[in-house]
């Protein structure tokens, strides 16, 4: 058989083979094309686990737009507050995973929680980490009434007047709750601890004077601060001094080691997304986050950049799950 004749018998083959592969190209192309153009949600759900004026709340509402724009549909913050974010973060947990229904969610409801309530679904298991949008430290802070402008004579203070004092936070279990309880179990103090349905309101009522001391991040209490308002920053939980805090020492430096710690918060799906729309979106939400405006308010809040790929939010969560129950566990917290 000759060199010709070979060639003529493999031409079928090789008209099949050429046809295929630009049958699947064409429809590679296709549905990369699809994918920059139609999101498959007219409405997209960004559910923030509490109410208003919180830091989740206003990453929320600070990542829609650009969202919006970048999917080409309409993307709404949905305010689902309660249970310390549990309602808000079982909502989507249950939801369907079709990328219409996303979480602004953060290390309370996301590691903590599991450690502290009986829920129904646990969030490791059935959300589906999308990206991480801000980690902030946070501030110990007393109503400006109070005598105390340092850390020790806040503690001094509270050991003066056993029972007296309470403490506020944004729900049982939050990193703002667990903060005060090791403040508590370090100092051996005897105080109360207060649980609101949000970091807004509880961040109100230390303002109106109704509660004394509270934990909260900088990026909800900085505007606060401006211009000596009715509250006194005494220290950050950074292992730096914050950007937009930089005359507020941190708790480290002023001798409290163990009070390192930050308030991360992400955008989590539903698990069983797909993985080409949970790429889709991950992709979008980092050009959100990068974006000059996003980014410059996302430092004024005091946020380091932890915008990254979907698979490494996922292996710093698996880091902060043992961190954060050692620190319920060691800590003696309970749900209120």
């Amino acid at each position: 058989m000759s060199k010709h004749q070979i060639g003529d018998n493999m031409k079928p083959a090789l008209h099949r083979f050429v046809a295929g592969a630009l049958g699947a190209a064409m429809a590679a192309a296709a549905c990369g094309a699809m994918a920059q153009t139609a999101y498959p949600c007219k409405v997209v759900k960004l559910v923030s686990p509490y109410p208003p004026g919180g830091t989740t709340d206003i990453l929320a509402r600070l990542v829609a737009p650009g969202l919006a724009k970048e999917l080409g549909t309409t993307v709404i913050v949905d305010n689902k507050g309660g249970a310390s974010s549990n309602i808000g973060t079982e909502f989507v947990s249950g939801a369907a995973p079709d990328g219409c229904t996303l979480l602004l969610g953060n290390n309370t409801g996301v590691v903590i929680n599991r450690n502290l309530y009986k829920l129904r679904l646990d969030p490791v298991k059935a959300l589906t980490p999308i990206v991480e949008v801000a980690s902030v430290p946070l501030v110990l802070y007393v109503n400006a009434s109070e005598s105390a402008k340092t850390v020790d004579q806040l503690v001094a203070a509270v050991k003066a007047a056993p029972g007296k004092y309470s403490f506020a936070s944004g729900g049982s279990g939050s990193p703002q709750h667990l903060m005060g309880e090791l403040l508590k179990l370090e100092m051996k103090l005897d105080m109360t601890h207060v649980p609101y349905r949000g970091q807004g309101p509880a961040l109100q009522d230390v303002i109106a004077g109704q509660v004394p001391v509270a934990f909260e991040t900088t990026t909800a209490i900085a505007s606060q601060l401006v211009g000596g308002g009715r509250i006194r920053a005494l220290a950050t939980t950074g292992s730096t001094r914050s950007k937009n805090l930089p005359d507020v020492p941190t708790m480290k430096e002023l001798g409290y080691g163990n009070f390192v710690v930050e308030n991360w918060y992400g955008i989590f799906a539903p698990a069983k997304t797909p993985p080409a729309l949970a790429e889709r979106l991950n992709r979008d939400l980092v050009k959100v986050l990068k974006s000059p405006d996003v980014a410059k308010s996302l430092a004024e809040m005091g946020s380091r950049d932890v915008a990254g790929s979907s698979g490494q939010f996922s292996q710093f969560i698996d880091k902060e799950l043992p961190y954060w129950e050692s620190l319920v566990k060691r800590s003696g917290a309970k749900v209120d």
